[in-house]
């Protein structure tokens, strides 16, 4: 009995090695078609991820060209303005900008805004309180309140403005408007 049971063991185990073999054979014959391709490794790797890496550079390269066009035109809109300033006018600048205005002359500022100022007398209006953050001293300045020379100020609500007590001379960065 020893030996019919050896066998059948011996029998079942090459029928299940040939169905295995089978199976594979099957499997690697067919290889993919268009509706299932077969995808190697080294195709990946040498032909088809260096094509999606150059698609995309260019089209990134097209499009950083095309927001450096908007954005120098969009720059070229909004100048600096430095010196007398007459009439109404728009600035914004990385750096300071000296700004000199005269008895009267508004300047609106825009969120985000640092005014220093040098060089005469500054009163700021504005809706609510507060008017402006003093960086300086750490503290803020209501609306009606006169500006400290030397003392840097920074807008953090739109509709923020200063009026000129004569001569007055101003460093600003970021965005402001001369009515």
């Amino acid at each position: 009995m020893k030996q019919t049971d050896k066998r059948w063991t011996i029998r079942l185990g090459a029928l299940a090695l040939s169905t295995l073999l089978l199976g594979t054979a099957v499997a690697l014959a067919e290889g993919g078609d268009q509706d299932d391709p077969l995808v190697t490794l080294s195709y990946l790797n040498q032909t088809a991820i260096p094509q999606i890496v150059k698609q995309v550079e260019e089209k990134t390269d097209a499009k950083q060209k095309e927001l450096e066009q908007t954005f120098s035109n969009l720059l070229s809109q909004y100048k600096p303005q430095g010196g007398q300033n007459t009439g109404t006018s728009v600035g914004a600048s990385a750096g300071y900008t000296l700004v000199t205005m005269s008895d009267g002359q508004v300047m609106r500022l825009e969120v985000g805004c640092e005014v220093l100022l040098r060089v005469g007398g500054v009163t700021v209006q504005a809706d609510s309180s507060p008017a402006l953050i003093d960086l300086s001293s750490s503290g803020t300045v209501n609306s009606g309140a006169a500006l400290t020379r030397n003392h840097l100020y920074l807008s953090t609500i739109e509709g923020r403005t200063l009026t000129a007590s004569g001569t007055v001379k101003i460093l600003v960065r970021g965005g402001y408007s001369i009515l």
